[in-house]
């Protein structure tokens, strides 16, 4: 399995609920005024326009706005960007999931969904690449939010103790995370889901260890992944480079397969064959690759 991803900032899809007018929402919200959403609708009414565009027209909203809306009748709900409580500009799917940068993730998601999750019944897979700045974690991140928006419940594991991104992207805090839940000193309550409305999961890695490669080559790791395996539906795991250590074989292996992150014009052939094999050397099965574009 080959899939390009071009990086920049099947369930069928719940059935809208148009019983919440648009205008109601983002009153609700406090996206807009009462005395506004009034104004846009004697509009509408007067031209024979739809809300949205009567509100554009009026310059009472942002097309921002109107496809937030939308995506509350759908039950498909949009991340904020930035700000409190948003994600970083990186985690596109969840702010902007019509963004073309994602249409290929779609396609991932789906030949993982039939060739992977299905066919071989288990749900764990290891994101990760020859190394860093390859798109690892971009990738990881995004393809999560992809899994969570059809309805499976998705839990995205930071594994990489060394440089953690995960908490970044999502702007989560970093105190507790994966070493601490390694060393007995959390729950496995320590995942942080991101919205209410939407099945995603994220375990920070945590404050960094001085034994990474050491903590995830317990048997304590193992058993944390089976009792997220009764949980969750889909588990990714970013890992640390496959050059840098050997935390990503032991992730891998754990997982029981990986998938190989690569970027275009960075990722050197060499390097690339000599993740692969060791990966190989370990037993660990690499399903397939993703050519980053960057």
């Amino acid at each position: 399995m080959n899939t390009v991803v071009n990086q920049t900032p099947e369930r069928a899809m719940p059935t809208r609920d148009r019983s919440r007018a648009l205008g109601a929402i983002l009153v609700e919200q406090g996206r807009l005024s009462p005395t506004d959403a009034e104004e846009i609708q004697r509009f509408a009414g007067a031209n024979g326009m739809r809300f949205g565009d009567a509100a554009l027209r009026l310059k009472l909203l942002t097309q921002a706005d109107i496809d937030f809306a939308i995506a509350q009748q759908f039950n498909y709900p949009l991340l904020a960007r930035g700000g409190d409580g948003g994600v970083s500009d990186e985690v596109v799917a969840a702010y902007n999931p019509q963004s073309e940068s994602i249409e290929p993730l779609r396609a991932l998601r789906s030949a993982l969904t039939m060739r992977w999750f299905s066919e071989s019944g288990r749900k764990a897979l290891a994101i990760t690449s020859p190394g860093r700045g390859e798109g690892r974690s971009w990738i990881a991140a995004n393809l999560a939010v992809t899994f969570a928006q059809i309805g499976e419940r998705t839990l995205l594991i930071d594994a990489d103790m060394r440089h953690p991104r995960q908490h970044e992207l999502f702007r989560l805090r970093n105190s507790v995370g994966l070493s601490a839940l390694l060393t007995g000193r959390a729950g496995k309550e320590t995942a942080c889901r991101i919205h209410p409305q939407l099945r995603l999961f994220v375990l920070p890695a945590g404050i960094l260890p001085p034994n990474p490669q050491e903590l995830l080559g317990r048997p304590v790791f193992e058993l944390v992944l089976e009792r997220f395996n009764d949980q969750f539906d889909v588990i990714l795991i970013d890992t640390p480079p496959i050059k840098e250590c050997a935390d990503a074989q032991i992730v891998a292996r754990r997982a029981g397969a990986a998938l190989m992150i690569a970027q275009r014009n960075r990722s050197r052939h060499a390097q690339l064959s000599a993740a692969m094999q060791r990966l190989g050397q370990v037993g660990v099965n690499v399903i397939g690759s993703v050519v980053n574009e960057g």
